[in-house]
């Protein structure tokens, strides 16, 4: 999953905004000024930075030098109002990967925001192969012996996650951490519900030699893939 922090002090738009990206998949923070928003993404692992240039408390440029300083690899798109071209310049210059001009239409700000996250990483997993599912990553599909198995967004982020650290065990509040935003509960049962009906879908579809579990609960800890079979990765550069 996806994690974007988008920082923006106009209440209106950002939830707007926030809304529709998580209609498309990702998972969204919001700080309404450049402090919290500096806080906010020192505390958590974000892929995406949305960050507006005029801000109070402190400006997106200050918020970009200093992430740029403290996280160089992450991807920051910055949102203005100003078009002079030495306000971009200026943003441009302390890091921004990106800028767009308000107002924007939103199909080019999702085309951009594909473009950094591509660039996140050289190396990106396709596809992912584990005892008869297949999960095309690109796609964002599951295939259950040659058949499409219709899963949510959630249920998709977590067999993801699952496939991607087949070795570890993996809690609840890992799960939480990367495939929900900030505002989930750590007490929730969310993370169980999810796991659940994604064993229902799994245990439906599967053939009829595969009678061992897909994903296992170990006790106090959180949960793993069977150990009978092996993940393969599939990559392109």
């Amino acid at each position: 999953m996806i994690r974007i922090l988008l920082v923006e002090d106009e209440v209106d738009m950002a939830q707007a905004l926030a809304k529709g990206l998580r209609r498309e998949g990702y998972a969204v923070d919001i700080a309404e000024d450049g402090a919290a928003g500096w806080e906010m993404a020192e505390a958590n692992r974000y892929n995406l930075v949305l960050l507006d240039l005029n801000l109070p408390v402190m400006d997106g440029v200050e918020v970009c030098k200093r992430l740029r300083q403290s996280q160089p690899r992450l991807s920051i798109i910055m949102l203005t109002a100003r078009h002079g071209s030495h306000n971009i310049i200026n943003g441009l210059d302390v890091g921004a990967d990106d800028y767009i001009g308000k107002p924007f239409h939103y199909h080019e700000l999702l085309a951009r925001i594909r473009v950094q996250l591509r660039r996140e990483t050289p190396l990106k997993v396709s596809r992912l192969a584990y005892r008869d599912l297949l999960l095309d990553s690109a796609a964002r599909t599951v295939m259950q012996a040659g058949r499409y198995l219709p899963l949510t967004r959630k249920e998709f982020a977590i067999l993801e996650y699952m496939l991607l650290n087949a070795e570890a065990t993996i809690s609840a509040e890992t799960l939480l951490e990367h495939i929900w935003d900030a505002h989930a509960d750590p007490f929730t049962t969310t993370v169980r519900v999810h796991i659940n009906s994604l064993r229902r879908k799994l245990a439906t579809g599967r053939l009829a030699d595969h009678t061992e579990p897909y994903i296992i609960t170990v006790q106090g800890e959180g949960y793993r893939l069977h150990s009978g079979a092996h993940v393969e990765a599939v990559c392109f550069e």
